[in-house]
């Protein structure tokens, strides 16, 4: 070894490369399937693009056509999506709206009647937030006191709830769902977190603005499978919508002959049907 050799080792030292140790963190894949089937109307439509918005951890799907049984199709679809739970929107007659939530794929299921449903294009709320943020989940205090109640927690925190570190998902936090429990229906509401600072005692005041959509829902059954299986609980004060519009067609046709026997009954007393007229025969035979 040379002379310089020594010289620039001497002022350069020993240079090691050390490999940098990276923390990469763990993504919480965790995807929810989200779509409809057949049949949905314009504002039902506008609801499930509603959801999409506020799930980022959702997955897509077109609407469902098949004719076979819902427990055959929709663990398939969830299976090739890569999702573990779903939330599918059910139309009958084009007039009642439902509400699966599902696990994927050993269940358990829940079945809801949506009533009371409003977009947000229709509220046209003033409260905003960042697309893609995650939401805080607020529960009513009886979510923890009745056990149904405890199951419809769990199933709707696994749908709704973004997990953290999402791929999909942005570090913050800026809304709340809530869920109450009123009168034997879970209302949902949407809302905006808003920090303000006081500039003279620096704090932080936090308030909420309501941000949509707004629905209802009223649980109807619990299942243990994936949209089948045996009935964990079911609900003795649900009233489906057809037994709803049969008693209200029946209530209005005994109000439409009341009014037929009034206007008879008014009619004769005035005397227009009074007394009928002689025929001939009476006039013979008196």
């Amino acid at each position: 070894m040379t002379d310089t050799t020594l010289n620039e080792k001497a002022m350069i030292g020993d240079v090691s490369i050390k490999p940098t140790e990276s923390r990469v963190t763990a993504k919480n894949k965790q995807k929810c399937l989200v779509f409809a089937g057949r049949g949905i109307s314009r504002q039902e439509r506008h609801f499930l693009m509603d959801l999409r918005q506020l799930m980022p951890h959702h997955k897509p799907e077109s609407k469902l056509d098949e004719k076979k049984r819902l427990s055959e199709v929709i663990p398939e679809l969830c299976h090739l999506k890569g999702c573990n739970s779903t939330v599918f929107l059910e139309n009958r007659k084009r007039k009642d709206l439902y509400m699966w939530i599902s696990q994927v794929p050993e269940g358990p299921s829940v079945k809801f009647l949506l009533s009371n449903l409003h977009t947000m294009d229709e509220l046209k709320m003033s409260g905003n937030c960042l697309k893609g943020s995650r939401p805080i989940l607020s529960f009513d205090k009886a979510f923890s006191e009745q056990p149904e109640l405890q199951v419809l927690r769990a199933l709707l925190t696994q749908a709704f709830g973004t997990p953290k570190n999402h791929p999909n998902s942005k570090p913050f936090i800026d809304h709340v769902f809530s869920f109450f429990w009123v009168k034997g229906r879970i209302a949902f509401r949407n809302y905006q977190i808003i920090e303000e600072k006081d500039p003279q005692t620096k704090k932080i005041n936090r308030s909420l603005l309501e941000i949509g959509p707004r629905f209802t829902m009223q649980p109807i059954r619990i299942l243990n499978g994936t949209f089948e299986g045996s009935t964990v609980w079911k609900n003795n004060d649900f009233v489906s919508p057809n037994e709803l519009r049969s008693q209200a067609r029946l209530k209005a046709s005994k109000y439409v002959e009341r009014k037929r026997a009034i206007r008879k009954r008014t009619a004769f007393i005035e005397g227009e049907g009074a007394a009928p007229e002689p025929s001939a025969v009476d006039k013979v035979f008196k």
